[in-house]
Parts: C-alpha cells; structure tokens; sequence
C-alpha cells in the first residue's frame, strides 16, 4: 500500500552503499536480504509494523502448506548461513550474522517445535485486529490509499478464522480466554474503532460500513467458536516444561546466563532488593507514623509494608490515569534534559488508552514506530481494569498503580525508558536490516529498567518514587523467578500469588494480573531481570575503565548507537 518501492530500493535509501574488499560480506548481506525479504512477505501484518508498506492489503497465511514453505525456506537459510566464512566479516555484519543465525534458529524452533498455530488461538490475533489498527494509527499515506488496504485485508479475515478453526486442537485453557476477550475487542475495533481514518474520507467510510458489518459478524462468529468450541477442549497445559522452557529462555534472553545463574542471581537479588528497599523506607517510616513504636524499626517487612500501604492511598482510577500518565511525561521529559545524562530525541509521543483487542497482557506498552516507518509517533498505551473486576480488586489494582508507581512506570515506558531508546535504535544504519528486525527484548527492557534506577538516583520524584522503583525491582525479580518455576517447574496459582505479595509486596490485583500474563507469556518475564543486570554490568565495566572521567551521557549515548542488540554485542562493540 505505502510506497511501490521494492525492499532492495529501499535498503539502497536507508544505507549508504559501503565498499567491500571481503566477499563473505557480499555473501552474508544477500542471504539476509532474502531471508528478510522472504519473511516480511510470509509476515505482511510485521512487514506494517516495521514500516514497509508493500504488503499491507494481505494478511498472513496460515496453512500447512505456507508453513512447510516456511520451514523449508528457514533451513535453507540456515544452511547457507552456516557456509560463510564468520571471521572474515568487517563492520556491522560480524555482530549481524550471530543475530541472524539466531533468529533463524529460533524460528526453526518456533516452527518444528512449538507450532503454537496449533496451541495458541492468539497467535491469529496480529491478523484478526492489530493489521487493522496499525493502518489507522499511523498517519504514514494518504487515507484513501489506507482505506484501500484496509478493505482488503477486512476481506481477508475470514479466511484466516476459517484456518484458525482448521489449525487449533486443545490449547491451554488461559489462551483461550483470552483470546475471547481479546476477540471481543477486534469486533468493538472493526465497528468503531476505524473511524479516526475513515473520517478522512467520508464516501469511502459510507461504501465500507456493509463490509465493517460483515467482517464484525464473522468475528463475533469465530467468538462464539472459541467459547462454544474451542473452550471446552482447551485442555493443554500452559506450561512449556523443562526442555522447552530452557531453550526459548536462551532465545528470548540472548545472553551467556543460563537457567540455573538466572535463577541463582535472581534470589539473590532479591534478599539484596529487600534490604534496600526497607533502608530506603525507613525514615519515610517515622515521617508517616510518627508515633510508631521504636521497636518496630527493626522489622524490615512490616515497615516497608507500611510505607507502601500510605504511598497507595494517592493512586489515580480508570477515569484519570491517562492524563496523569501524560502530565509525568512532561515532568521526566524536563528532568532528563536537565539533568543531561542522555540525549532526548524530539519525535512525538502520545500517552493513549489500550485498545481492547490488545489487553490482558500488561498494564501498559510503548508502541514505537519501526524502522521503516516514516510516521515517527510513539504510542505509551495504558490498560484500565477489567469490566467484570470488582470494585474492590480495581481499587487493589490501582493503590499498586498509584502515584508514584506511575512515575515509574511512565520512565520504564516512555522517558528515559522504552520511547527514548527506541528512538535512538531507528537511528541505526547497517549494510542490512537484522539488527533492525531482530530486536533483542532483554537489551530493550533491561535499558528501561536500567533507567529506572537512574531517575531514582538522580531524585526524580523524591524518596517515594525511589521506594517504588525499588518495589518494581522486586517486582522484576519475582518475575524472572515464577517465570522459571511455573514453566520449567510445577509452582502453583497459589504459590505464585503468594510470593508477588509476601516477597514483593504487590497488591492482589497485580498479583492476579501478573499470573495471566506469566502463563501467557512464558520466557518474556525474564527478560528484565537478565537485561538489567547484563546493563548495570556495562555501566560498571565503563566506569572500571574511564574511572574518574567517565562520562554518563557519553556512555548512554555511545551504547545506545548500536541499535538493539543483545548487551553482549554493545559490550564487545564498546571493547568492555
């Protein structure tokens, strides 16, 4: 839909032609630009999210045969790959090919392994909603161009429900409801949530509304499957077990840390998170509760409860948290200039409600434009709660997400956090696309989570926001260590519920939330935990070296230059 150009003409844009005296490097280049060229048509609803727009009339194919195409063409890739010469590679591409031979290695282990078309009703959702929205949210080509694309794909959808019911067999009983709560937002999405493009074109919005109305049925169709149908035969297990969960874990944390040391640093960390966090609370302590008795200074837990328990009383509701979350933008986007320890990017960023085709996964996401994408907006989505909650559990949820809370998660996602860097990752040129495509999830969260801890110790927001940033440490603690044992182990609702509120002090409304998202997403919550402790290691090894001249805003900025690979690479790149 966007442009005409084909990828090759757009690499030729985006990258200065760079003269080669090492043939591997010709080699490598061209088996990733085919390789890349081959996915992004496999994968058109990815292709729009990274901002090439040749493929925004399709949607993704998910037949048996697209799949055998798929795994035929993923190996030959990595047979090819596995034929070059590595050490003769100059520049970018000696980083870029380890990325690239993961990202083939986990694909094949997605593919051959876990086929979770099979098993996952919300691998179908990227293709039943978020195709649409990400031609509405963007402002990257005129609207009826848009418009075009997005009547084909609305064309399209029921073609992919009708291989979703071909596909799916006995999924975990989680992902199936979520699916249907999820689905439920695709129909509210296709009857209402168009609108901010087909406004721009009145007639075009007039000639769509029969086909809005037939793809809505379609969904609510395939929704009365998924509750009727699939639900009752939901009967998998969500854990991954042992020998699965270790190596999509080596994947998703693409790091030297293995199973066993993130667990082992993780406890670790966590007595270490709790004694800080009660020092940090202590004097707070004996401000609010002046009349305390002095023996209770000493009981680490019961003072730090406490302390948290009067941080939650000023909390914002459903109705107020996105504009709060707005107004904490504009304060941190001030500190952070003024403090001078990073560079601030000037692209727009806008602080929205979650769509409901996307919930159920976080409280919140940045949605940052790809590296392709012209349109240079970023979204900071926050999530309300839940239709059906009680009043009592909302209220539990947001004295978790209360004030100062929302300090810091507005840094992890938007300044200095997720939006900053990303911004500065689209800054990144190589002779190929694989750093920009193959992201490394622990590198980006790991950086916002870094960045936590920088705010807090810079002062941003006073004492209060720093006893939250070192509950949210806590909080990325327990995360990678119920990741491990509910996926790798057998740790119960129960068992996991427990340890968010006793060993993290999270309210019962996170907790509840959280034990969706880990059975859901098994391998990602790890990856704060693993990627701040790898950037809190860099950070060190600077220091070590420049000693009394190192330069915060040079380092940030300097490991920031090198797009989002895993910190392994930014440390080798720094030579730390």
């Amino acid at each position: 839909m966007k442009r005409v150009f084909t990828l090759i003409s757009l690499l030729l844009l985006l990258h200065p032609v760079i003269a080669r005296a090492a043939p591997a490097d010709d080699q490598f280049e061209k088996i990733a630009k085919d390789y890349i060229e081959q996915s992004l048509q496999r994968n058109p609803e990815e292709a729009t999210a990274l901002g090439d727009h040749r493929f925004d009339a399709r949607l993704a194919d998910y037949s048996p045969d697209s799949f055998a195409k798929a795994r035929a063409a993923t190996r030959a890739a990595r047979q090819q790959l596995g034929q070059i010469d590595h050490d003769k590679l100059t520049g970018a591409n000696k980083i870029d090919a380890q990325i690239l031979k993961d990202a083939i290695d986990y694909e094949l282990f997605q593919l051959e392994e876990l086929k979770e078309w099979e098993s996952n009703p919300l691998v179908y959702n990227e293709s039943l909603a978020n195709s649409l929205y990400l031609l509405v949210a963007r402002d990257f080509a005129p609207a009826p161009e848009r418009i075009a694309n997005l009547r084909a794909r609305l064309e399209a959808i029921p073609a992919v429900i009708v291989q979703a019911k071909a596909n799916l067999q006995h999924p975990p009983e989680i992902d199936t409801q979520v699916a249907i709560d999820q689905t439920q937002g695709a129909i509210s999405l296709v009857k209402e949530g168009l609108a901010p493009l087909l406004d721009q074109a009145p007639d075009l919005k007039k000639d769509l509304g029969p086909l809005q109305e037939k793809t809505a049925a379609a969904l609510a169709d395939y929704k009365t499957w998924l509750e009727k149908d699939l639900l009752p035969r939901s009967t998998g297990d969500f854990r991954l077990g042992e020998k699965n969960f270790r190596k999509k874990l080596h994947f998703a944390l693409a790091s030297d840390m293995p199973m066993e040391e993130v667990m082992k640093r993780a406890q670790a960390d966590l007595k270490a998170t709790q004694a800080t966090i009660y020092q940090t609370a202590l004097p707070l302590y004996k401000q609010f509760l002046p009349n305390a008795d002095p023996k209770t200074f000493t009981d680490q837990h019961k003072v730090t409860a406490a302390v948290l328990d009067q941080l939650a009383k000023r909390h914002p509701d459903n109705g107020t948290i996105v504009d709060y979350a707005k107004k904490v933008v504009g304060d941190a986007t001030v500190f952070v200039r003024r403090k001078d320890f990073v560079t601030v990017p000037d692209e727009p960023l806008d602080v929205i409600v979650m769509p409901e085709f996307k919930r159920g996964g976080g409280i919140a996401y940045c949605d940052s434009p790809g590296p392709l994408e012209k349109n240079g907006k970023t979204f900071f989505a926050i999530e309300p709660t839940p239709n059906d909650w009680s009043e009592e559990r909302k209220d539990s949820f947001f004295r978790e997400y209360n004030n100062y809370m929302v300090h810091d998660l507005t840094v992890h996602e938007a300044m200095p956090g997720h939006y900053l860097q990303l911004q500065h990752s689209n800054q990144f040129k190589a002779p190929t696309l694989v750093r920009a495509i193959y992201q490394s999830g622990s590198m980006i969260e790991g950086w916002a989570v870094y960045m936590e801890q920088t705010m807090a110790e810079q002062g941003f927001g006073g004492p209060e926001v720093k006893i939250e940033q070192l509950k949210m440490r806590l909080r990325v603690i327990v995360n990678a260590i119920i990741d491990q044992k509910i996926h790798a182990g057998k740790m119960t609702e129960k068992e996991a519920i427990g340890m968010m509120e006793n060993e993290g002090f999270q309210q019962e409304g996170e907790a509840v939330a959280k034990w969706k998202r880990a059975r859901i997403s098994s391998a990602q919550l790890s990856t704060y935990f693993v990627g701040v402790s790898e950037w809190l290691d860099l950070r060190a090894r600077a220091q070590a070296k420049e000693d009394d001249h190192f330069d915060a805003k040079k380092f940030n900025d300097e490991a920031l230059s090198f797009g989002s690979p895993p910190v392994k690479y930014i440390r080798a790149a720094m030579g730390l």
